[in-house]
């Protein structure tokens, strides 16, 4: 009979506690490093800890640890906040693997699809040039290096815009009548919360399989569209007729993300398109307003 695998999954908060259940489900013991355990899912080990502080706290898993996965999300929206999440956080974590000897087989860091600057609607994969000029992506570049050259195997995983049961800011922007330009196209890239954490837990057990991983992956569904076209989807399924005076979208970039190395190594996203994440929202926000 096979050892049971650890897992420590530092910054365990709403990608990181899907991930938690998912892999706890498959028989891996599961450490779960957060400020609030109490938030941590059940059966979760819970490791108290601030990754702002140096000081290695006190649960942190004694022996052998097979795998990490830094899921780190900033708190404090500028450029100090991001640093302190992404660089210092993650430089205090290889540090505390350091002093207790431990060296995971793999570990993944979630990074974001922000380091790509293309603004042109050009598709855009794991071979494309990510030259990142705002502070964010800049230092999700940093910290992505920190990784490359601290010696250990790891992927970094660039997810794109996460949404799912308590991130439905497009959905409140389109009650209130959002309006996008259609000329050009803004195209957008999206990943429900639950495919994010399925494709962390692929990559997972990929490498504890014996497959050889890449250096890189970008979490995206099947279907980057243009924002005007998921917009105009979004008002037909919720009824809304009114609209707001102005375009209210700030013009950044427009690219399409490819998933086509995540699934040639065989991940398939449980929503391909944007159609089938927001209905499954959707249909679940109806269900909460019925009374029982």
């Amino acid at each position: 009979m096979s050892a049971v695998r650890s897992l420590l999954i530092a910054g365990c908060g709403d990608v990181g506690g899907r991930l938690a259940v998912r892999m706890g489900e498959a028989g891996w013991q599961v450490y779960g490093l957060r400020r609030t355990v109490a938030a941590l899912p059940v059966g979760t080990l819970p490791v108290a800890a601030d990754l702002s502080e140096a000081t290695c706290p006190a649960q942190w898993p004694s022996g052998t640890l097979d795998y990490l996965v830094y899921s780190a999300a900033a708190t404090q929206h500028d450029e100090a906040g991001y640093r302190q999440a992404y660089v210092e956080g993650l430089r205090h974590v290889l540090q505390w693997l350091a002093q207790h000897g431990q060296r995971p087989k793999r570990v993944l860091f979630v990074s974001s699809s922000g380091v790509y600057t293309q603004a042109d609607g050009s598709w855009v994969d794991e071979a494309s040039p990510a030259e990142a000029q705002s502070y964010s992506g800049r230092i999700m570049l940093e910290a992505e290096r920190l990784l490359q050259d601290s010696g250990l195997p790891a992927s970094t995983v660039r997810l794109t815009g996460i949404y799912g049961p308590g991130r439905e800011w497009l959905l409140k922007q389109v009650r209130m009548g959002y309006r996008v330009v259609s000329e050009p196209p803004l195209y957008a890239n999206r990943i429900h919360a639950d495919d994010a954490a399925g494709l962390l837990a692929f990559l997972l057990q990929a490498d504890a399989a014996g497959t050889a991983l890449e250096d890189c992956y970008i979490g995206v569904d099947d279907a980057p569209a243009p924002l005007h076209e998921v917009v105009a989807w979004l008002r037909e399924q919720m009824g809304v007729e009114h609209w707001a005076e102005e375009s209210t979208v700030r013009r950044s970039g427009s690219k399409r993300c490819s998933n086509a190395r995540a699934r040639a190594l065989g991940w398939v996203p449980q929503y391909p398109s944007y159609r089938e994440g927001y209905a499954a929202i959707l249909s679940a926000d109806q269900s909460s307003e019925r009374p029982v």
